[in-house]
Protein backbone atom coordinates (compact mmCIF):
# COMPACT_ATOMS: atom_id res chain seq x y z
CA UNK A 1 0.00 0.00 0.00
CA UNK A 2 3.02 2.31 1.14
CA UNK A 3 4.36 1.91 -2.68
CA UNK A 4 1.23 2.71 -4.53
CA UNK A 5 0.73 5.92 -2.51
CA UNK A 6 4.46 6.98 -3.17
CA UNK A 7 3.92 5.81 -6.69
CA UNK A 8 0.65 8.02 -7.02
CA UNK A 9 2.89 10.58 -5.64
CA UNK A 10 4.92 10.69 -8.63
CA UNK A 11 2.57 11.45 -11.17
CA UNK A 12 -0.16 13.53 -9.20
CA UNK A 13 0.22 16.47 -8.00
CA UNK A 14 -0.03 16.35 -4.40
CA UNK A 15 -0.96 14.08 -1.37
CA UNK A 16 -2.38 16.04 1.67
CA UNK A 17 -3.68 15.57 4.98
CA UNK A 18 -6.96 15.03 5.63
CA UNK A 19 -9.35 18.08 5.73
CA UNK A 20 -12.99 19.31 6.01
CA UNK A 21 -13.84 17.06 2.74
CA UNK A 22 -11.80 14.28 3.47
CA UNK A 23 -11.77 12.69 6.58
CA UNK A 24 -11.55 8.95 8.41
CA UNK A 25 -9.73 6.18 9.98
CA UNK A 26 -8.35 2.85 9.71
CA UNK A 27 -10.76 0.53 11.13
CA UNK A 28 -9.76 -1.76 13.90
CA UNK A 29 -10.27 -5.15 12.79
CA UNK A 30 -10.98 -6.37 16.50
CA UNK A 31 -13.72 -4.81 17.61
CA UNK A 32 -15.04 -2.87 14.25
CA UNK A 33 -15.28 -5.75 12.36
CA UNK A 34 -17.93 -8.55 12.45
CA UNK A 35 -16.03 -11.95 12.42
CA UNK A 36 -19.25 -14.11 13.06
CA UNK A 37 -19.30 -13.18 9.20
CA UNK A 38 -16.82 -15.87 8.18
CA UNK A 39 -19.43 -18.58 9.40
CA UNK A 40 -20.44 -20.81 8.45
CA UNK A 41 -17.32 -23.34 8.46
CA UNK A 42 -18.01 -26.34 6.70
CA UNK A 43 -15.59 -29.46 6.06
CA UNK A 44 -15.79 -32.99 4.74
CA UNK A 45 -18.66 -31.89 2.08
CA UNK A 46 -21.52 -30.79 3.59
CA UNK A 47 -20.21 -31.37 7.50
CA UNK A 48 -20.78 -28.28 9.54
CA UNK A 49 -18.28 -27.52 11.98
CA UNK A 50 -19.08 -23.67 13.12
CA UNK A 51 -22.47 -22.63 12.10
CA UNK A 52 -22.88 -18.87 14.56
CA UNK A 53 -26.41 -18.37 12.72
CA UNK A 54 -24.96 -17.33 9.84
CA UNK A 55 -26.14 -17.66 6.39
CA UNK A 56 -24.92 -19.75 3.19
CA UNK A 57 -26.14 -19.89 0.05
CA UNK A 58 -25.16 -23.69 -1.04
CA UNK A 59 -24.38 -26.87 0.44
CA UNK A 60 -20.78 -28.04 0.07
CA UNK A 61 -18.89 -30.16 -2.45
CA UNK A 62 -20.32 -34.05 -2.42
CA UNK A 63 -17.18 -35.37 -1.89
CA UNK A 64 -15.42 -36.42 1.25
CA UNK A 65 -11.60 -35.89 0.31
CA UNK A 66 -10.36 -33.93 -2.34
CA UNK A 67 -6.94 -33.81 -4.58
CA UNK A 68 -5.01 -31.28 -6.70
CA UNK A 69 -1.82 -30.74 -8.29
CA UNK A 70 -0.43 -27.57 -7.66
CA UNK A 71 3.29 -27.31 -8.76
CA UNK A 72 3.16 -30.75 -10.27
CA UNK A 73 2.81 -31.75 -6.43
CA UNK A 74 0.01 -33.95 -5.69
CA UNK A 75 -1.89 -32.70 -2.89
CA UNK A 76 -4.64 -34.39 -0.74
CA UNK A 77 -7.07 -32.76 1.61
CA UNK A 78 -10.50 -32.60 2.38
CA UNK A 79 -13.01 -29.98 0.84
CA UNK A 80 -13.30 -26.43 3.33
CA UNK A 81 -15.72 -23.87 2.81
CA UNK A 82 -15.83 -20.25 4.94
CA UNK A 83 -16.10 -16.80 3.96
CA UNK A 84 -13.21 -14.61 3.86
CA UNK A 85 -12.81 -11.30 4.32
CA UNK A 86 -10.28 -10.48 2.01
CA UNK A 87 -10.81 -7.01 0.55
CA UNK A 88 -12.32 -3.35 1.85
CA UNK A 89 -14.25 -0.49 0.12
CA UNK A 90 -14.29 3.10 0.62
CA UNK A 91 -17.53 4.55 -1.00
CA UNK A 92 -16.96 8.67 -0.72
CA UNK A 93 -18.63 12.02 -2.18
CA UNK A 94 -14.58 13.82 -2.58
CA UNK A 95 -12.85 12.82 -5.47
CA UNK A 96 -9.04 11.21 -4.39
CA UNK A 97 -10.36 10.97 -0.89
CA UNK A 98 -9.19 7.81 1.08
CA UNK A 99 -11.23 7.86 4.51
CA UNK A 100 -9.15 4.25 5.48
CA UNK A 101 -6.05 5.81 5.19
CA UNK A 102 -6.88 8.13 7.56
CA UNK A 103 -8.13 10.74 5.54
CA UNK A 104 -5.25 11.34 2.94
CA UNK A 105 -6.51 13.50 -0.16
CA UNK A 106 -4.80 13.03 -3.21
CA UNK A 107 -5.34 16.21 -5.16
CA UNK A 108 -5.84 14.55 -8.72
CA UNK A 109 -5.80 17.99 -10.80
CA UNK A 110 -6.35 16.87 -14.54
CA UNK A 111 -10.34 16.55 -14.78
CA UNK A 112 -11.63 17.57 -11.51
CA UNK A 113 -14.23 19.61 -13.04
CA UNK A 114 -15.79 16.65 -13.92
CA UNK A 115 -15.70 15.05 -10.74
CA UNK A 116 -16.39 18.30 -8.81
CA UNK A 117 -18.46 17.76 -5.35
CA UNK A 118 -20.78 20.60 -6.48
CA UNK A 119 -21.46 19.37 -9.67
CA UNK A 120 -21.90 15.26 -9.91
CA UNK A 121 -21.41 14.67 -6.40
CA UNK A 122 -24.43 16.07 -5.20
CA UNK A 123 -27.50 14.62 -5.46
CA UNK A 124 -30.51 16.41 -7.08
CA UNK A 125 -34.41 16.37 -7.61
CA UNK A 126 -35.28 14.60 -11.25
CA UNK A 127 -38.35 13.59 -12.66
CA UNK A 128 -37.54 9.83 -11.49
CA UNK A 129 -36.83 10.85 -7.90
CA UNK A 130 -33.08 11.38 -6.60
CA UNK A 131 -29.63 10.31 -8.49
CA UNK A 132 -26.09 10.82 -7.02
CA UNK A 133 -22.54 10.08 -8.08
CA UNK A 134 -19.78 8.30 -5.95
CA UNK A 135 -16.14 7.80 -5.91
CA UNK A 136 -14.52 4.09 -4.53
CA UNK A 137 -11.61 3.35 -3.57
CA UNK A 138 -10.69 -0.95 -3.28
CA UNK A 139 -8.12 -2.14 -0.82
CA UNK A 140 -6.54 -5.40 -0.56
CA UNK A 141 -6.54 -6.75 3.19
CA UNK A 142 -5.44 -10.10 3.98
CA UNK A 143 -6.50 -9.84 7.46
CA UNK A 144 -6.92 -13.58 7.81
CA UNK A 145 -4.17 -15.05 6.18
CA UNK A 146 -2.39 -12.71 8.04
CA UNK A 147 -4.05 -13.94 11.56
CA UNK A 148 -3.40 -17.59 10.59
CA UNK A 149 -7.37 -17.54 10.75
CA UNK A 150 -8.46 -20.86 9.37
CA UNK A 151 -6.75 -24.14 8.88
CA UNK A 152 -4.77 -24.02 5.86
CA UNK A 153 -2.91 -21.17 4.74
CA UNK A 154 -3.68 -22.08 1.05
CA UNK A 155 -6.96 -21.46 1.56
CA UNK A 156 -6.25 -18.39 2.01
CA UNK A 157 -5.56 -14.82 0.21
CA UNK A 158 -1.65 -14.20 0.46
CA UNK A 159 -1.33 -11.09 -1.56
CA UNK A 160 -0.34 -8.41 0.12
CA UNK A 161 -1.92 -5.36 1.55
CA UNK A 162 -2.94 -2.80 -1.53
CA UNK A 163 -5.05 -0.53 -3.42
CA UNK A 164 -5.50 -1.83 -6.33
CA UNK A 165 -8.45 0.09 -7.61
CA UNK A 166 -9.37 3.55 -7.50
CA UNK A 167 -12.50 5.06 -9.29
CA UNK A 168 -11.25 8.53 -10.03
CA UNK A 169 -8.68 6.89 -12.39
CA UNK A 170 -10.65 4.70 -14.08
CA UNK A 171 -12.40 6.58 -17.28
CA UNK A 172 -15.20 4.15 -17.49
CA UNK A 173 -16.71 5.28 -13.69
CA UNK A 174 -18.39 8.37 -14.70
CA UNK A 175 -19.41 7.92 -18.42
CA UNK A 176 -22.01 5.17 -18.90
CA UNK A 177 -21.69 4.69 -22.19
CA UNK A 178 -17.55 4.22 -22.15
CA UNK A 179 -18.86 1.43 -19.22
CA UNK A 180 -20.79 -0.19 -21.44
CA UNK A 181 -18.06 -0.79 -23.82
CA UNK A 182 -16.81 -3.40 -20.79
CA UNK A 183 -20.43 -4.94 -20.65
CA UNK A 184 -21.88 -4.56 -24.10
CA UNK A 185 -24.32 -7.91 -22.69
CA UNK A 186 -25.62 -5.74 -20.14
CA UNK A 187 -27.09 -3.18 -23.04
CA UNK A 188 -30.41 -5.26 -22.98
CA UNK A 189 -31.35 -4.88 -19.39
CA UNK A 190 -32.21 -1.88 -19.80
CA UNK A 191 -35.97 -2.31 -20.24
CA UNK A 192 -38.98 -1.88 -17.98
CA UNK A 193 -39.15 -5.75 -17.98
CA UNK A 194 -35.27 -6.19 -16.49
CA UNK A 195 -35.67 -3.27 -14.50
CA UNK A 196 -38.67 -4.98 -12.32
CA UNK A 197 -36.89 -8.17 -12.04
CA UNK A 198 -34.84 -5.80 -9.19
CA UNK A 199 -37.88 -6.58 -7.07
CA UNK A 200 -38.26 -10.28 -7.57
CA UNK A 201 -34.22 -10.12 -6.76
CA UNK A 202 -34.71 -7.67 -3.68
CA UNK A 203 -37.25 -10.13 -2.14
CA UNK A 204 -35.11 -13.20 -2.34
CA UNK A 205 -31.42 -11.32 -1.17
CA UNK A 206 -34.54 -10.39 1.96
CA UNK A 207 -34.94 -13.40 2.51
CA UNK A 208 -31.39 -14.93 1.90
CA UNK A 209 -30.00 -14.41 -1.14
CA UNK A 210 -30.22 -12.64 -4.44
CA UNK A 211 -30.64 -14.93 -7.70
CA UNK A 212 -28.08 -15.31 -9.35
CA UNK A 213 -29.24 -15.78 -12.92
CA UNK A 214 -30.76 -12.32 -12.65
CA UNK A 215 -27.06 -10.63 -12.80
CA UNK A 216 -28.52 -7.37 -14.10
CA UNK A 217 -30.06 -6.73 -10.72
CA UNK A 218 -28.78 -5.83 -7.45
CA UNK A 219 -31.92 -6.10 -5.42
CA UNK A 220 -33.20 -3.41 -2.93
CA UNK A 221 -29.93 -1.36 -4.11
CA UNK A 222 -31.17 -0.99 -7.53
CA UNK A 223 -29.54 -1.37 -10.94
CA UNK A 224 -26.56 -3.17 -11.17
CA UNK A 225 -25.38 -1.96 -14.60
CA UNK A 226 -24.00 0.20 -15.76
CA UNK A 227 -20.81 -0.12 -14.36
CA UNK A 228 -20.26 3.68 -13.23
CA UNK A 229 -20.55 5.95 -10.16
CA UNK A 230 -24.22 6.96 -11.52
CA UNK A 231 -27.01 6.15 -9.30
CA UNK A 232 -30.11 7.10 -10.59
CA UNK A 233 -32.52 5.57 -8.12
CA UNK A 234 -30.95 7.36 -5.39
CA UNK A 235 -32.66 6.00 -2.00
CA UNK A 236 -30.04 6.45 0.83
CA UNK A 237 -26.82 6.79 1.36
CA UNK A 238 -25.99 3.28 2.62
CA UNK A 239 -28.04 1.94 -0.43
CA UNK A 240 -26.32 3.89 -2.96
CA UNK A 241 -22.46 3.73 -0.86
CA UNK A 242 -23.82 -0.50 -1.43
CA UNK A 243 -24.63 -0.38 -4.68
CA UNK A 244 -21.16 1.05 -5.53
CA UNK A 245 -19.72 -1.42 -3.86
CA UNK A 246 -21.05 -4.19 -5.38
CA UNK A 247 -20.70 -2.58 -8.61
CA UNK A 248 -16.87 -2.44 -8.44
CA UNK A 249 -17.30 -5.88 -7.82
CA UNK A 250 -19.09 -6.85 -11.17
CA UNK A 251 -16.84 -4.45 -13.12
CA UNK A 252 -13.67 -6.39 -12.07
CA UNK A 253 -15.12 -9.66 -12.34
CA UNK A 254 -16.30 -8.63 -16.17
CA UNK A 255 -12.51 -7.14 -16.98
CA UNK A 256 -11.05 -10.40 -15.54
CA UNK A 257 -9.30 -9.08 -12.65
CA UNK A 258 -11.47 -10.45 -10.11
CA UNK A 259 -12.00 -14.05 -10.09
CA UNK A 260 -14.64 -16.53 -8.23
CA UNK A 261 -13.34 -18.73 -5.14
CA UNK A 262 -17.01 -20.23 -4.77
CA UNK A 263 -17.92 -23.71 -5.97
CA UNK A 264 -16.48 -26.92 -7.12
CA UNK A 265 -14.61 -25.26 -9.14
CA UNK A 266 -12.45 -23.41 -6.65
CA UNK A 267 -11.04 -26.01 -5.02
CA UNK A 268 -7.77 -26.22 -6.48
CA UNK A 269 -7.57 -22.51 -7.10
CA UNK A 270 -9.59 -19.77 -8.30
CA UNK A 271 -11.26 -19.21 -11.60
CA UNK A 272 -12.53 -16.61 -13.74
CA UNK A 273 -15.98 -15.24 -14.02
CA UNK A 274 -16.71 -12.82 -16.55
CA UNK A 275 -19.95 -12.48 -15.16
CA UNK A 276 -20.46 -11.90 -11.21
CA UNK A 277 -22.57 -14.71 -9.15
CA UNK A 278 -23.18 -12.17 -6.89
CA UNK A 279 -24.39 -14.62 -3.97
CA UNK A 280 -20.50 -14.90 -2.96
CA UNK A 281 -20.47 -11.42 -1.13
CA UNK A 282 -21.43 -10.46 1.97
CA UNK A 283 -20.95 -6.55 2.85
CA UNK A 284 -20.02 -5.56 6.52
CA UNK A 285 -20.07 -1.45 6.76
CA UNK A 286 -17.34 -0.57 8.98
CA UNK A 287 -18.19 3.49 8.76
CA UNK A 288 -19.14 5.46 9.65
CA UNK A 289 -20.63 3.48 12.21
CA UNK A 290 -19.78 0.03 12.11
CA UNK A 291 -22.47 -2.96 11.60
CA UNK A 292 -21.51 -4.92 14.86
CA UNK A 293 -25.23 -4.68 16.06
CA UNK A 294 -26.55 -8.20 15.10
CA UNK A 295 -29.76 -8.26 13.50
CA UNK A 296 -31.47 -11.81 13.82
CA UNK A 297 -28.13 -12.65 14.69
CA UNK A 298 -26.41 -11.31 11.84
CA UNK A 299 -24.64 -8.26 11.67
CA UNK A 300 -23.58 -8.88 7.52
CA UNK A 301 -25.68 -8.70 4.30
CA UNK A 302 -25.37 -10.40 1.23
CA UNK A 303 -25.90 -7.90 -1.99
CA UNK A 304 -29.34 -7.05 -2.92
CA UNK A 305 -30.79 -6.98 0.94
CA UNK A 306 -33.23 -3.98 2.16
CA UNK A 307 -30.91 -1.88 4.13
CA UNK A 308 -33.83 -0.35 6.00
CA UNK A 309 -32.76 -2.22 9.08
CA UNK A 310 -28.99 -1.83 8.38
CA UNK A 311 -28.96 2.48 7.73
CA UNK A 312 -30.44 2.33 10.93
CA UNK A 313 -28.48 6.04 12.38
CA UNK A 314 -26.50 6.86 9.08
CA UNK A 315 -28.37 8.89 7.81
CA UNK A 316 -27.48 12.10 9.90
CA UNK A 317 -26.04 15.42 7.67
CA UNK A 318 -23.06 15.04 9.62
CA UNK A 319 -19.47 15.81 7.70
CA UNK A 320 -18.34 12.68 8.96
CA UNK A 321 -21.43 10.71 8.30
CA UNK A 322 -21.41 11.19 4.18
CA UNK A 323 -18.45 8.28 3.83
CA UNK A 324 -19.16 4.25 3.98
CA UNK A 325 -16.49 1.88 4.48
CA UNK A 326 -17.08 -1.75 3.94
CA UNK A 327 -15.52 -4.84 4.80
CA UNK A 328 -16.56 -7.70 2.02
CA UNK A 329 -16.46 -10.95 2.64
CA UNK A 330 -16.24 -13.70 -0.47
CA UNK A 331 -17.18 -17.58 -0.44
CA UNK A 332 -13.88 -19.41 -0.31
CA UNK A 333 -14.34 -23.39 -1.30
CA UNK A 334 -11.33 -24.79 -1.08
CA UNK A 335 -9.03 -28.25 -1.08
CA UNK A 336 -7.58 -27.91 2.54
CA UNK A 337 -4.63 -30.41 3.16
CA UNK A 338 -0.84 -31.12 2.74
CA UNK A 339 1.41 -32.04 -0.16
CA UNK A 340 3.51 -35.14 0.85
CA UNK A 341 7.35 -34.58 1.08
CA UNK A 342 9.99 -36.05 -1.12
Amino acid sequence: MAAWLLAACAVLPSVSRADDLCTGKFPNLITEVCWSCVFPIKMFGNVTLLSGGQEDYQSGPSQAVCTCTNGGLPKVGVPTSFWEMDMMTDVTSTPGCFPMLGGARINIGVNSDAFGTDQKHRRHASASGKSSFRQVNLYLNPAMYVLGAVLDDACLDNRGMDVPWVSFADPTHNDDELAGILTPYAFPFGSLLAIGANTADAVAATAGFPIQEIFWAAGAYGQMYPLTGNNNSHVSNEQSARLQTARVLAKLHAAGTQWSAAGERAMCGYYPQIIMDKRQYKFQRLAPIPQTKKINGRCCDPIGRSTILAESGTQAPLPNMRDFSYAIFRKRDCCSGVTPGP
